[in-house]
């Protein structure tokens, strides 16, 4: 996925989830932070951050002109953009020859935003097995990481009891004979593996690994990112015990 009119600026403070004040080309500006986690460790004030600039931001209605979407920690540059991840797993899963976990099955016919029982999940898609006429119908939970410790990407960086409905959920749509993924996108190059933040919310770690018990697929891949462009990219060991 790519950004237009990217610019760099200096992280001030953010006053509430939504806007930021950013010192860019000598002034200050209010930003819409595209992301309403904590990111505590993240915007630290005099961090490098990442805005996107919409010239057309008034004729739009938009509160703001800039959007804050990226920021460095020390020479890793982080995206925050709580849209990325489904933006790019669309991406991904649109070019795979073959869905990880499922050798010899290819995904097609992606849609997105679809309920089902008292779910409604990011992607639905059929998987094709590619030397056969069967198909498998699956569903796919997209989850964006930007929290990292000593190399260690983890999810949640705040409570998240929608997180669990969605495990539940994935779970449950196993046992009616779907195949069911959680992508777990990590915004950011330079981790070693992914774990569940037991810290924050032990019940989302458990929710998990019960997930995965019960053959819900657990994906975690890394992103290849730039100022303007975010790539999922390379596969992170999933961490459960």
């Amino acid at each position: 996925m790519i950004y237009q009119h990217i610019k760099t600026g200096t992280f001030i403070s953010r006053p509430n989830r939504f806007i930021a004040h950013v010192r860019l080309e000598g002034q200050t500006v209010v930003c819409h932070v595209k992301n309403t986690g904590r990111c505590r460790e993240l915007l630290i004030p005099g961090v490098k951050v990442i805005l996107q600039y919409h010239p057309d931001a008034a004729a739009a209605g938009r509160k703001t002109e800039y959007d804050l979407i990226g920021v460095y920690k020390g020479d890793i540059l982080i995206n925050m953009d709580s849209q990325a991840p489904n933006r790019a797993a669309w991406e991904w899963l649109g070019g795979l020859d073959c869905i990880p976990g499922l050798p010899g099955w290819a995904p097609d016919s992606l849609r997105r935003e679809v309920t089902h029982g008292d779910s409604r999940f990011d992607l639905a898609f059929t998987l094709n097995e590619m030397n056969g006429s069967r198909t498998r119908p699956a569903f796919m939970e997209v989850k964006g990481v930007t929290l990292e410790t000593d190399g260690m990407a983890m999810f949640p960086d705040a409570p998240t009891e929608r997180g669990i409905k969605h495990l539940h959920g994935l779970a449950k749509s196993v046992l009616e004979g779907y195949e069911a993924y959680v992508l777990f996108v990590i915004q950011m190059k330079g981790v070693h593996g992914f774990r569940p933040n037991d810290t924050t919310h032990p019940a989302f770690g458990d929710a998990l690994r019960a997930a995965a018990a019960a053959g819900v697929h657990v994906l975690a891949y890394d992103c290849a990112i730039t100022p303007a462009a975010m790539t999922i990219d390379a596969p992170v060991d999933v961490i459960l015990e």
